[in-house]
């Protein structure tokens, strides 16, 4: 994955965990803490949503450390020195991949 298709299925998950968050008003980290002590949810049509929540947030948390490594990995082979040349990089949305 390419560093910008990484931040793009970021972006995209957001969009999907704010839903969820503007539909049970709560944030997502406070509702997956409950998920996590094993809540249920009182109504039962909930439970698939609930389930795509916590599956989204997994996801999202996983993509977020895929981003960070990636960065970390990029400055390691040399493919970008600084911040400035990573968004000079990302803005012409020129491919930010590790080498094998």
């Amino acid at each position: 994955m390419t560093l910008d298709e990484i931040l793009l299925d970021i972006h995209r998950m957001e969009e999907d965990l704010l839903l969820f968050e503007r539909k049970y008003g709560v944030r997502t980290e406070t509702f997956y803490a409950a998920y996590q002590r094993g809540e249920e949810p009182e109504d039962d049509t909930w439970v698939l949503d609930w389930s795509e929540w916590a599956g989204t947030y997994e996801i999202w948390l996983h993509r977020q450390e895929k981003y960070r490594q990636t960065i970390q990995t990029l400055m390691q082979q040399g493919m970008i020195k600084n911040l400035t040349q990573l968004i000079g990089k990302a803005a012409r949305h020129e491919p930010l991949t590790i080498s094998a």
